[in-house]
């Protein structure tokens, strides 16, 4: 790699990248920290107590609510990666901003790179913090299911007409 010297060290080396990169991941992250946390308690404490009032399509409910929140969540930190983008000039357009990060964000890379030199290194933090918040939401919704599952089986328990003490030990 040669450093011309027309173009700065802190361009060729996208250190810009990095400072707004980093700084945007660690805003990012505790939203979506925030967020994650509030939907799980959310979803946790309502599925608990519709278990216990043998309310399991409710159960349901609350589940399927809580994914379109944890999908509206990501939705949200797409555009606030777009809108960062276009704020700082980076893209010339909101719309294009925003496709450009949802593409990046979700590694699915469909857009070409759009960023200026010095800022190349931006879409790959910007993947990195999808991935990171994929990750985090995976988890979240793994430990979700249990209570999910717990009241489609009970449900389908007292289908078959199985004795309720039988059903309330299946925990």
């Amino acid at each position: 790699m040669s450093i011309s010297s027309t173009i700065p060290l802190t361009t060729e080396l996208d250190l810009p990248a990095y400072v707004f990169g980093i700084a945007m991941l660690l805003v990012v992250m505790l939203i979506h920290g925030i967020a994650l946390v509030q939907i799980a308690k959310r979803y946790e404490v309502k599925s608990f107590l519709y278990l216990a009032e043998h309310r399991y399509s409710a159960v349901a409910f609350a589940f399927y609510l809580s994914v379109l929140c944890l999908f509206l969540m990501h939705i949200f930190e797409i555009i606030l990666w777009g809108t960062a983008l276009w704020l700082f000039k980076l893209l010339p357009n909101l719309g294009e901003s925003i496709l450009f990060s949802g593409s990046t964000y979700t590694a699915m890379g469909f857009m070409d790179d759009l960023l200026p030199n010095g800022w190349k290194m931006l879409a790959v933090i910007i993947a990195f913090s999808g991935m990171f918040a994929f990750a985090w939401t995976a988890s979240v919704m793994i430990s979700m299911t249990k209570n999910f599952r717990q009241a489609y089986t009970r449900m389908h328990m007292e289908k078959l007409k199985l004795p309720a003490e039988v059903i309330e030990r299946f925990k």
